[in-house]
């Protein structure tokens, strides 16, 4: 398998890709990401992989229906994964993947064995401070022309700062501002940007599944510290700290892809899926 598939749930058109054998794995992109991101991340030929392209993101539509919300995104993942048969699976994540992961394990108790939380932004509250530069970048969107709008954020004292401080974090910022939709999708930062999982601390520490934490330093989006509370919270987390794009991109990846690797092929997760 590892064609990709266009399939309709509610009025939006999502693209739906589904790739390897094995164990189960429903594992999302972050916030403006992709099929291709997830494929950087998730190491290949550990397990049969369902990624959905969120609406508005690489060959999705947007759909009609507003707000955007990562409840939204976790029903459409859902009835993908129904779709192609999965019942019961390791639900996983990078950033908004992580939020969107987080938000059917305590909803959906009964269809997730297991939670892989990568480089996570959101944990308990909507509208992180974290996320307040993609809020920043949606709002000067919607005020001016594209490359007017790209040239005041990386002017500003909030791109400045970041430019300095998180460098890969700077680029995928500015990124935003180069989509083909960019100004549509502004909806979509904004929306996904002031919005929360859904699932409190106390429920997020009421989970009883195997779960494995991912995160770096010098990350302004995703802080170290928003991997450690949720490693913290949730019951016998599993907390693996890799080096930062910023610091070493290859490396970067080929960390997570193991950590990722020696997760699914643990005793415990083999266990959820006997053969």
């Amino acid at each position: 398998m590892g064609a990709s598939a266009a399939i309709m749930h509610g009025d939006a058109g999502l693209a739906v890709f589904d790739s390897g054998q094995g164990l189960p794995v429903l594992f999302q992109h972050g916030l403006g990401g992709d099929e291709a991101q997830v494929a950087q991340t998730f190491p290949i030929g550990k397990a049969r992989r369902i990624t959905v392209e969120c609406r508005g993101h690489g060959a999705s539509l947007l759909g009609d229906i507003r707000p955007f919300s990562l409840r939204m995104f976790a029903e459409d993942v859902l009835a993908a994964a129904t779709d192609r048969g999965f019942e019961r699976f390791v639900a996983g994540g990078i950033s908004m993947g992580a939020a969107i992961a987080l938000h059917l394990a305590h909803h959906y108790p009964d269809r997730v064995a297991a939670l892989v939380l990568v480089r996570p932004a959101w944990t308990f509250s909507a509208a992180p401070a974290n996320l307040e530069p993609v809020r920043t970048v949606a709002a000067l969107l919607r005020s001016y022309p594209v490359a007017e709008a790209r040239e005041r954020f990386a002017g500003s004292e909030i791109g400045m700062r970041i430019r300095a401080n998180a460098p890969d974090n700077f680029a995928s910022l500015l990124g935003y501002f180069d989509r083909p939709n960019a100004v549509a999708f502004a909806s979509v930062l904004a929306d996904i940007a002031a919005d929360g999982t859904g699932v409190t601390e106390a429920e997020t520490a009421a989970l009883t599944i195997p779960t494995l934490v991912i995160g770096n330093e010098q990350d302004a989006i995703h802080p170290l510290a928003c991997a450690r509370t949720l490693a913290d919270t949730i019951p016998g987390a599993s907390f693996v700290e890799v080096t930062s794009k910023a610091a070493d991109k290859a490396r970067h990846f080929a960390e997570v892809q193991d950590a990722i690797a020696t997760f699914l092929a643990s005793k415990t997760i083999r266990s959820l899926f006997p053969s």
